[in-house]
């Protein structure tokens, strides 16, 4: 699937187009024919942009009426969604509902959604369908929990549930199993078919500088690379989707990691003093970041955080001088840094 606006390949499940931060098109249940009318409402706006909107003391009003006239020439071909549409603009004057809350995309939808299902009693298909498609008017990124999955979606959805059939015990690296690496080994790989690193499976191992680990794995112990200090290398496979307590603490030569998708939290003392650590990825799957995640992280100076996380513990970033956090504006973490008096810059969707 490609972006509408700049023609960039777009990943599976994307809300908006990494390369142009444009939004991405989709169907929702009920009625198939969304994405067809998103585009001819964006090409309306564009046509038509300046006898819809005029500034007025910072703030956009909206020409109802000629929204309401234009879609006649636009979607014509499909009443229902016309008259769905018309309706919902001149009655309860749903954008004039968005529009007041122009800074937090969320909320305005969250308020827009309340009044389309308790004012004007529109089933949740119907909402939904008017919300996705003046938030892609509007240039908004959203995604519906109603809207049709593509098929490729679908496909990485079943590959993921073959992943999570595997236990996470079936075939378990053991301490006994590391044990025979500790003294000589500088570059270990772990077999394939490993399913989880067991708790303290290479604690202290000082001659440790790098580890390849297989596809197959799944889990990662509490404190299994602990006081790693001459660890460099690691490649987490995104089939990982959990990294115990105090994983990596004082693996103090390790520069970057890549957290995989479908982590859901950094645990309690993750990268506690690994003092060399400059880049971390962490995707839109982490929702929590534990207490002292990534404290005592000297050279640590940017880290990206989505607007997917909504729990860090205040002492996450403690001793760490340099750090500044990249964040959405008005997003949980934008309001940590503030409340925390972290140095922060802000990013837009689909902008990083």
């Amino acid at each position: 699937m490609q972006c509408e606006k700049c023609h960039a390949e777009l990943p599976p499940s994307s809300i908006s187009c990494p390369a142009c931060g444009a939004p991405v098109l989709q169907n929702i249940e009920g009625f198939e024919n969304t994405k067809f009318i998103q585009q001819q409402l964006k090409t309306m706006i564009k046509e038509h942009k300046n006898s819809l909107f005029i500034e007025y003391e910072h703030n956009l009003m909206f020409d109802e009426k000629r929204f309401t006239a234009l879609l006649n020439d636009y979607i014509s071909e499909y009443d229902r969604e016309c008259k769905l549409l018309r309706a919902m603009v001149n009655n309860n004057q749903i954008i004039k509902v968005l529009l007041s809350e122009q800074q937090n995309h969320e909320m305005a939808v969250t308020r827009a959604k309340s009044v389309m299902l308790g004012e004007a009693f529109l089933s949740e298909n119907a909402a939904e369908f008017v919300i996705a498609c003046l938030t892609f008017m509007l240039g908004w990124p959203y995604q519906s929990p109603l809207r049709i999955k593509e098929a490729s979606e679908i496909e990485k959805e079943e590959k993921a549930a073959k992943v999570r059939a595997v236990r996470l015990d079936d075939n378990v690296f053991t301490r006994a199993s590391a044990s025979k690496y500790r003294l000589l080994a500088r570059n270990v790989t772990v077999p394939e078919g490993t399913t989880m690193i067991e708790d303290f499976c290479f604690d202290g191992f000082n001659n440790l500088r790098s580890i390849a680990l297989p596809e197959s794995l799944l889990a990662i112990g509490e404190y299994a690379f602990s006081e790693c200090k001459h660890l460099r290398v690691i490649d987490l496979s995104d089939n990982v989707r959990r990294i115990g307590k105090a994983a990596f603490i004082q693996c103090e030569r390790l520069a970057s990691i890549r957290i995989p998708n479908g982590i859901h939290e950094i645990a309690d003392s993750t990268f506690l003093y690994c003092k060399s650590l400059e880049i971390v990825d962490i995707p839109d799957t982490v929702s929590n970041i534990g207490e002292q995640a990534f404290a005592g992280c000297e050279k640590l100076r940017k880290l990206t955080l989505p607007p997917s996380i909504k729990f860090i513990d205040k002492n996450a970033f403690a001793y760490c001088p340099r750090l500044t956090i990249r964040c959405v504006e008005n997003s949980y973490v934008y309001k940590y840094c503030l409340v925390n008096a972290i140095p922060w810059e802000t990013y837009t969707l689909g902008r990083i």
